[in-house]
């Protein structure tokens, strides 16, 4: 009688103990930024913010007085 090999049923891992192993799995391959690169970045984000907020809010003015002169002219 030949020897049965039992079949060894490994476990799979459910969907998020699977979902957080990759994760931290593709976390340690990132390059994070050194603290002189994400300062830099920083100020460069506050900047361009500030300016097009300065931008953005200049066209609404000049779109409310538009609109206004027109409403007040009809």
């Amino acid at each position: 009688m030949p020897k049965e090999e039992k079949s060894v049923a490994r476990r799979q891992p459910n969907a998020i103990q699977r979902y957080f192993t990759e994760t931290f799995g593709e976390l340690r391959k990132v390059t994070w930024p050194t603290r002189k690169e994400a300062t830099n970045l920083t100020i460069v984000v506050l900047i361009v913010m500030t300016s097009m907020s300065i931008f953005l809010g200049g066209l609404d003015f000049i779109f409310n007085l538009i609109i206004n002169w027109i409403i007040k002219t009809l």
